[in-house]
């Protein structure tokens, strides 16, 4: 006995059909690729930013130690009659922001970050355990 698959009946077809055109345009609601490496001495973040450079982001610490990643990108490109009017004009506008909870362990202080190849690469290098272990400070109750 061979298995067989069943065709699904018209209804999702036309849901296809309708959808699945020139005419209506899908929405681009995708945020890029993040990739979170640990290693023993530190933690590398990968972002895929194709197409952008270093003057498109912008990577700090807000006031709650966290990180935070944007990028803002705006393009336009122009095909133009020289003395006429506009023949082709197109705007492309990306803006992205990202926020990160940062572990106790990152030395927030030597942070880097560097864009190669159509990747943002930020390394976040480890404390040393004797710098994450602080000795107790004993307060006094007066």
């Amino acid at each position: 006995m061979m298995p067989v698959r069943r065709t699904q009946g018209w209804l999702p077809s036309i849901f296809n059909d309708f959808f699945d055109n020139d005419w209506m345009v899908k929405a681009n609601a995708t945020a890029p690729a993040i990739n979170v490496l640990e290693t023993e001495k530190e933690y590398k973040v990968e972002l895929a930013a194709p197409g952008m450079t270093k003057d498109d982001f912008n990577v700090r610490i807000d006031e709650d130690n966290n990180l935070v990643i944007s990028m803002e990108k705006k393009a336009e490109n122009k095909e133009e009659k020289k003395d006429g009017r506009y023949l082709r004009r197109e705007f492309s506008y990306s803006k992205f922001q990202q926020t990160m909870i940062l572990p106790d362990n990152v030395d927030k202080e030597k942070i880097a970050a560097s864009v190669e190849h159509g990747v943002l690469n930020i390394e976040l290098p480890k404390l040393s355990e004797e710098e994450v272990k602080k000795p107790n400070r004993q307060i006094e109750i007066k």
